[in-house]
């Protein structure tokens, strides 16, 4: 299954890498996204992430996910293709 072309709003995500240190681990459910972010609930905050700085996957799927590489609108996303690295 590819995830980067479904909806990701009502998933786990769990940060794997990123530019700050401090998100790496951080683990909650997708409720947004826009081009530029993603809104995550942890417990009972919201965390609002910049795509471009993490690295996240999504469930219990192996497929880690650059957050760079899908800076655009979720409804452009889902139809786009995407090369396998």
């Amino acid at each position: 299954m590819d995830m980067y072309n479904h909806s990701w709003l009502g998933r786990t995500m769990t940060v794997t890498a990123s530019t700050d240190s401090t998100l790496v681990g951080r683990q909650g459910l997708v409720v947004d996204e826009t081009r530029n972010t993603i809104s995550l609930v942890e417990g009972e905050n919201t965390l609002v992430l910049n795509k471009a700085s993490i690295t996240f996957t999504l469930g219990d799927s192996d497929v880690a996910i650059h957050g760079a590489m899908v800076g655009q609108r979720p409804e452009d996303r889902i139809h786009r293709t995407y090369r396998k690295a």
